[in-house]
């Protein structure tokens, strides 16, 4: 892990109550300029809460979130300013214009007047959006719809990116295409996504997290960050780290059987329910 980079998302200890009986609790990450982090679990394990409070939307009940050496709830304004984020919905306006569209997207995040085109040329190059940047939105594929949102979410470069499932209904080809473009932000800025697939994480990300419930239950990290160059708060904190292999285990038991770790005795594999231990309102409550 090179510590000489800068940290950009340093959030300690995160809990959000969904319900008296359902609950993110202890998430804490640390993100240098660099790092891409794939959060990883199935649909109800806190993903879009998680990611919710680190773009301040929702508010924890306990811990902290530091964007860029900046506290989030200390000087929201200035955190807010550094980072980006794209929901699990783009939240587009179908009758503007890519171009138009952008440049509202610039304003509201108070780009200064001389670098709004700067600012516009640039969202609309990362995002491959050139060629459909006069036209309307709601003419777009849904591939192209999701390049829009995700462009409104860089078009002020911000330090930290939060993604909710980027992939999410687009083809082969345009999730291959999505990787590229996460992989592209990911050189200036640091970039948390959620998703519930295995190989999009490992294909994109140089970190991953898996959630579980509420909880981040394993991590694993490429062979560059080891765990003796951790910060020592986080060395301390962390949950230990997973080979690519127990990965693998891990997240076939989630989808398997609804637990990490799989049952003893387990039930008929020709009647399995992903979520055997769990109930209809607990994935309906917490955000996926």
């Amino acid at each position: 892990m090179q510590t000489d980079l800068p940290l950009l998302l340093d959030a300690r200890a995160l809990m959000r109550d969904i319900t008296p009986s359902v609950r993110v609790a202890d998430i804490s990450l640390q993100l240098r300029q660099g790092d891409v982090l794939g959060l990883l679990g199935l649909n109800g394990a806190g993903k879009s809460t998680t990611l919710k409070m680190l773009a301040g939307l929702l508010v924890p009940d306990n811990g902290h979130i530091n964007i860029h050496g900046q506290s989030l709830s200390e000087q929201p304004n200035f955190a807010r300013a550094q980072l980006g984020y794209l929901p699990d919905t783009p939240p587009l306006y179908p009758d503007m214009k890519v171009t138009a569209y952008l440049k509202l997207a610039a304003q509201l995040r108070r780009v200064p007047k001389k670098q709004l085109r700067t600012s516009i040329d640039y969202a609309l190059t990362v995002c491959d959006l050139n060629n459909v940047a006069s036209s309307r939105i709601s003419s777009l594929s849904k591939g192209f719809r999701q390049r829009v949102g995700l462009a409104q979410a860089i078009v002020h470069r911000p330090k930290l990116i939060l993604l909710d499932e980027p992939n999410n209904g687009l083809d082969p080809h345009q999730m291959h295409s999505m990787r590229r473009l996460i992989k592209t932000l990911g050189e200036e800025a640091a970039v948390i996504f959620s998703t519930h697939l295995l190989p999009e994480a490992v294909a994109v990300c140089n970190q991953i997290a898996v959630m579980h419930q509420g909880r981040i239950v394993a991590r694993e990290y490429a062979a560059d960050h080891g765990s003796n160059d951790a910060e020592p708060a986080q060395a301390h904190s962390a949950p230990a780290m997973f080979n690519r292999d127990e990965l693998d285990t891990l997240f076939a038991n989630l989808v398997q059987y609804g637990t990490p770790k799989a049952p003893l005795h387990p039930a008929d594999n020709n009647a399995v329910s992903p979520y055997p231990n769990s109930n209809s309102n607990t994935r309906d409550t917490l955000d996926a």
